[in-house]
């Protein structure tokens, strides 16, 4: 993946003036910014991200969406209340592994290796006292382990995407070993356009994962 670092924003000098009460995401003033940088189409110019060699898609036609005014309220998501939670209400039968506190599901049929990791306890994720967030970072250590000791997986990418559940859950994908052109944040998009697993191969990966799971439990 191409891309050059670009500096931070330094830190205002003077923090009692610049404290969080008065911090605020202006949010029309973005979106005016946005349209006044659109060509003569109205459209924004693709970025940067069109030229890496990793992108998936061709430059040429490639063109972005309209930018369409902010909705707010917003609409709710799926999942928000525990009473009514459909992740909560799974049974573990749907899961390939759990314990107390975690439950790991495998989809399938999946293109690339993937994995989702569900909390027992239903809240999202600035929900998790420190103790709770400790744990989450400890599983999800324990899982990108387990997950990368496959043979064939050059990296496991984890993510996690706030809007579609209530419910927090987090995401494994295992890039495969010398698959250069999936590094980085476009493997999602590769993934929606690849054909699936064999289901042979993805149960014998998921079973890996799973010994190597129950090998480490507490």
């Amino acid at each position: 993946m191409t891309g050059e670092a670009r500096p931070g924003r330094a830190p205002a000098a003077d923090h009692t003036a610049q404290g969080p009460d008065v911090a605020r995401l202006d949010v029309p003033a973005l979106v005016a910014r946005a349209r006044a940088a659109a060509g003569p189409d109205g459209r924004l110019a693709p970025g940067d991200v069109v030229g890496w060699d990793t992108f998936p898609f061709e430059r040429e036609g490639l063109r972005l969406r309209d930018l369409v005014d902010p909705t707010t309220p917003e609409p709710p998501r799926s999942d928000e209340a525990a009473e009514t939670c459909r992740r909560c209400a799974r049974p573990d039968g749907d899961f390939t592994w759990t314990d107390d506190t975690w439950r790991l599901h495998a989809p399938a049929p999946v293109t690339l290796p993937t994995l989702i990791l569900d909390p027992r306890a239903h809240g999202d994720l600035g929900d998790l006292d420190d103790e709770a967030a400790g744990a989450l970072g400890r599983m999800i250590v324990r899982v990108e382990r387990a997950l990368a000791a496959v043979p064939g997986v050059g990296r496991v990418h984890v993510h996690r995407w706030g809007d579609g559940n209530g419910h927090l859950h987090v995401f494994f994908f295992a890039r495969p070993e010398g698959m250069l052109q999936l590094r980085g944040l476009v493997m999602p998009l590769w993934a929606q356009h690849l054909p699936p697993l064999p289901d042979a191969e993805w149960d014998a990966i998921v079973a890996s994962v799973v010994a190597r799971l129950d090998a480490g439990r507490a």
